[in-house]
């Protein structure tokens, strides 16, 4: 141990026992990936903390001052304790060792993966970015490090990272002229935006603690006021979460409605922009996997790069911008087609059958991948439980409907022909590498039949096909 570290710890001890009015037992250092600030986790007989200690003090007050601001409005964040005199040293509320993306981890390393628990949770997470998105919008940005928005300035900086720690350390050829002059246009593009929202800044699962069945959010030390897609890129194209693309696009659309249940937006404009601020974080992180894994050295950020670039891929293929970057876009195709692609595995498709129920009477449901549909059943002609007083109250997902339903030999023949029918395309789907399928029963109401029916395939499916499910009750969601 250093002569420095000593002191700082020394510190450390001191401001825990005038915080707790105890000694501290236990003083543990812990990992930091990504920054250069420092941790201890700190416990006593009846208290507990995580100490920061981080010679950048505008850094500390921004998180301080946004920790308390957003904790004030109802936002699960960590609580600061303490501060010491210096405000190189903060004690702030212990949330635990698990994030969202060890949790993610986990699952999949077990089997698991983006199963209706997974998407649930990361359901939530977006509601909360939402919430935190407006609930700070009326901050006081002086606060904020080192720029108070997300401006010309800021994306010029991270555009820079790109060009200076990702093109040319991987000898990606360039123009500089051409390339700064469509930097330039993408700036004006992202600036035209709605950027009057309390932007996180780095939104993604590392950065998401999971305690007591709750998402917490920590490290906002860099928000500023922006445009709210930039942290919805944050997440869903984080290099390391790699989300199959039908999850991304359903998480996306949960986000928008979240969004436009709020307040007023426009849905178009909204995800024009969307693609754009997922561009230029996919090269603001190109940029720091550059930095801290060529530069410095730490092979946990180069494993993120065949990733991020094919999230690139993805985007560039799929969602063109309405902006002309012709050189900009040259650099792109030079990335994707490199050996930084090349030389990895390609990455494995994933199946996600999209199983719902509707009402008739409400209209046919859309899908939502893209591809066009799907398969549309008609329980229509079973019996019905919803004529019957008695379970009127009930859903096809409660024991009265499922009994009612179930001990009835048409409904399982029923069953029985579709699980054949789809049984069939789901395996050649798999075996052909499609992404998507969806399946969707319908009825009067969407409240019995076509919920119980849906809920039977799901289940059928999860059980004997190697794909994600996810299920979507219209007219009760």
């Amino acid at each position: 141990m250093t002569d420095s570290t000593q002191l700082v710890e020394a510190s450390i001890l001191s401001l825990f026992l005038h915080w707790a009015h105890q000694p501290a037992a236990i003083v543990a250092p812990l990992a930091a990936n990504g920054s250069n600030r420092r941790y201890w986790r700190l416990a006593s007989n009846d208290f507990k903390c995580i100490a920061a200690f981080n010679d950048d003090v505008r850094e500390n007050e921004a998180f301080i001052y946004y920790s308390r601001t957003l904790l004030a409005k109802g936002i699960r964040v960590p609580e600061v304790y303490a501060v010491s005199d210096d405000r190189r040293i903060y004690l702030q509320q212990d949330l635990g060792d698990t994030t969202l993306y060890n949790y993610l981890y986990d699952r999949r390393r077990n089997g698991g993966g983006f199963d209706s628990n997974v998407l649930a949770l990361y359901e939530q997470v977006l509601t909360d970015l939402a919430h935190i998105q407006l609930a700070g919008r009326d901050m006081d940005f002086s606060f904020a490090y080192p720029r108070a928005e997300f401006d010309r300035q800021s994306m010029q900086w991270d555009l820079n990272y790109f060009k200076y720690y990702f093109l040319k350390l991987k000898y990606i050829p360039f123009d500089e002229q051409l390339l700064e002059r469509d930097f330039q246009t993408l700036i004006d593009y992202l600036l035209s935006a709605d950027c009057n929202y309390f932007l996180y800044r780095d939104f993604q699962s590392r950065n998401i603690m999971l305690h007591e069945s709750q998402p917490y959010y920590i490290d906002f030390q860099g928000g500023r006021r922006g445009a709210a897609q930039y942290d919805v890129a944050s997440l869903l194209y984080s290099a390391k979460s790699d989300f199959p693309e039908p999850i991304r696009q359903y998480l996306l659309s949960h986000y928008i409605r979240t969004l436009s249940h709020l307040q007023p937006i426009d849905q178009h404009q909204f995800l024009n922009h969307f693609y754009a601020y997922v561009l230029i974080r996919i090269m603001q992180a190109m940029g720091a996997y550059g930095y801290r894994g060529y530069f410095e050295r730490k092979d946990y950020f180069l494993q993120s790069i065949p990733l991020a670039v094919n999230n690139l891929r993805l985007v560039i293929e799929n969602h063109p911008l309405p902006i002309s970057l012709s050189h900009l876009e040259q650099v792109w195709q030079r990335i994707v087609q490199s050996q930084l692609s090349q030389s990895e595995q390609p990455t494995p498709q994933h199946l996600t059958v999209t199983v719902g129920s509707f009402s008739y009477k409400k209209g046919l449901p859309v899908d939502s991948s893209g591809n066009g549909g799907g398969f549309i059943f008609d329980c229509r002609a079973l019996p019905n439980p919803g004529r019957y007083e008695a379970y009127r109250q009930f859903t096809g997902k409660d024991l009265p409907v499922i009994e009612f339903l179930r001990d009835d030999p048409a409904v399982e023949q029923f069953l029985a022909h579709i699980q054949s029918v789809v049984g069939a395309s789901v395996s050649k789907y798999l075996e052909r590498n499609f992404t998507s399928l969806m399946v969707y029963f319908g009825c009067t109401g969407g409240q019995h039949r076509s919920v119980y029916c849906a809920e039977r395939l799901a289940k059928w499916l999860s059980d004997n096909y190697d794909c994600q499910v996810i299920m979507k009750h219209r007219e009760q969601d």
